[in-house]
């Protein structure tokens, strides 16, 4: 059952609570990890609830899913307790309450959880449950980009290109946007092109920002994809 558990968490270790995964489990894993679960054990209790969260082993349903998710949160797992926060935060299964999210996300934040501090960063930026606080927002940013985490490393490179909070410097933002791109984060490998696009804090290569657009595009990112097509056609 551990070997089980193990190789579910790492299905699912990079999805957000609506992402599908590629290898659906199969109804006898899924009756072994609903044991478990039923026996308390806060992994297989977080598994289930990302199950019904997406909706693809199972029916989505987010109320299940909260059920579940409580009882691993109950037990102090900082996955559950994160996407408590983010189902809050959202409006999936309950009455969207931000004030209630930042309680969930803050918990699991104390845990370490970079997704948490992230979207912590992201509600002071947006002033989501709190007053809007660039320089709170940038705190967050900088505990979950310590961790490595690519969209808050992103983020980052978005305050310094903005100007969010601290002086903008095209320079600063462009090595968080490489920080993050090298971990695949299509928005950032599209936001390198519009630099190379346009001369932000970089010689003009249009050459280049192709070859970003690509990248991002290859990632799914569709603006990505319109921007590559435009300078294709134009001869870069």
């Amino acid at each position: 059952m551990k070997k089980l558990i193990l190789c579910l968490l790492t299905v699912f270790a990079l999805l957000g609570p609506t992402t599908s995964y590629g290898q659906t489990p199969t109804q006898k894993e899924i009756s072994e990890l609903k044991i478990a679960a039923e026996q308390g054990d806060a992994q297989a209790q977080l598994l289930i609830g990302m199950m019904y969260a997406i909706g693809d082993a199972v029916q989505q349903n987010y109320t299940e899913s909260l059920k579940w998710y409580r009882l691993s949160a109950a037990q102090g797992n900082a996955g559950a307790q994160f996407y408590i926060g983010v189902m809050y935060a959202k409006g999936e299964g309950v009455k969207q309450d931000y004030t209630e999210a930042l309680k969930w996300l803050r918990l699991s934040a104390a845990q370490g959880n970079a997704k948490a501090q992230c979207n912590i960063g992201l509600m002071n930026a947006n002033g989501e449950g709190v007053k809007q606080d660039y320089t709170e927002a940038m705190r967050w940013f900088r505990l979950s980009a310590a961790q490595g985490d690519d969209y808050g490393q992103y983020r980052i490179g978005l305050m310094y290109f903005m100007g969010e909070g601290v002086r903008q410097d095209y320079t600063e933002a462009l090595k968080w946007f490489h920080l993050s791109a090298a971990q695949g984060d299509a928005g950032a490998q599209y936001t390198i092109g519009v630099f190379y696009e346009n001369g932000f804090g970089v010689r003009q290569n249009k050459r280049t920002a192709k070859e970003w657009f690509g990248k991002a595009c290859d990632n799914g990112f569709q603006l990505g994809c319109d921007e590559y097509r435009k300078l294709n056609e134009q001869g870069y």
